[in-house]
């Protein structure tokens, strides 16, 4: 007599989704007012698939903020614009250009508009009282964020001082925050890149074009491919050259390089990523590059 044996054990996928759903409905049942910081980009719109599926069939309980550079893709804006339309969400742009116009954020013409986005981002959690902010960093992107916990305590001026960081055993969070803090959250922090693209793939999630391989002109600068744009011009004796590029993060359009690949499917990208050595922000962002502590010093003043 035969017998069967059921295998009721989760995929690694499986429990990655499961514990970013059991942070969304952490988050949702203990704080007033959270927000989800929504750029249009992989990382952030798997974090929105998730909190779809964390509360189907109910909509999400909370909007999605996006912080707006001016110097965004337009393929990113149009992805984010359809997310948003199909949900039937909430969002709030905060706008870099009106931050500079209320005074808000100072343009000194050498200050990038990712580092820019910080006092953008401060100003709108202030205003709006929101007292969590989901975000969609990793720690396998960079150290800063590898030493980074899940529930990511802010002070009052929006700042993380990582000496003072709350343990986590067993999954258990401490939300605990006093007037004029907030939280960071961090639903994907034990995912990788490579987690990030299955999902795409299991999903079949939509996500910029960008992403996958197209011709793009391209300027060859500081070690990275940048799109030639109205914001990013040949200077000294840098040339355009038209080749088979795909981006690997997508932000300041400035600060954002793209890689030369051939690959055209979600199929293909995994592939290409299972063999790279570099991370997508090592590899691409050049608001990165500026030191060592580069990422950690804009954390401690109020980044993603």
């Amino acid at each position: 007599m035969s017998s069967t044996h059921a295998d009721y054990r989760l995929s690694q996928l499986d429990e990655l989704e499961a514990e970013s759903i059991h942070i969304f409905r952490e988050v949702a049942a203990e704080f007033e007012k959270p927000v989800l910081m929504f750029s249009g980009g992989k990382d952030s719109i798997v974090m929105l698939r998730l909190a779809e599926k964390a509360f189907h069939p109910a909509k999400i309980p909370f909007p999605v903020l996006q912080v707006d550079t001016g110097v965004d893709f337009p393929e990113v804006l149009s992805t984010r614009d359809n997310w948003v339309n199909r949900l039937g969400v909430r969002m709030v742009i905060a706008s870099v250009d009106e931050a500079i116009a209320n005074g808000i954020v100072v343009d000194d013409g050498k200050t990038s508009r990712n580092r820019l986005q910080i006092g953008t981002l401060l100003n709108v959690i202030e205003e709006e009282g929101f007292t969590a902010a989901f975000g969609g960093g990793r720690r396998d992107e960079e150290k800063a964020r590898a030493k980074e916990r899940v529930y990511s305590h802010r002070d009052e001026f929006g700042q993380w001082d990582p000496k003072l960081q709350r343990p986590e055993l067993w999954s258990l969070y401490n939300g605990r925050i006093h007037g004029g803090e907030h939280m960071r959250i961090f639903p994907l922090s034990n995912w990788t890149e490579l987690d990030i693209w299955d999902y795409i793939h299991r999903e079949e999630i939509e996500i910029p074009a960008i992403y996958f391989s197209h011709q793009r002109r391209v300027i060859r600068r500081d070690g990275m491919l940048l799109s030639e744009s109205e914001h990013v011009q040949p200077k000294g004796g840098e040339t355009v050259e038209e080749l088979t590029v795909r981006f690997r993060t997508v932000g300041d359009m400035t600060q954002t390089g793209c890689v030369e690949s051939g690959a055209a499917t979600t199929a293909e990208i995994i592939e290409e990523i299972a063999l790279a050595r570099v991370t997508e922000r090592g590899a691409t962002r050049g608001d990165d590059r500026f030191s060592d502590s580069a990422m950690e010093d804009r954390k401690k003043e109020g980044y993603f």
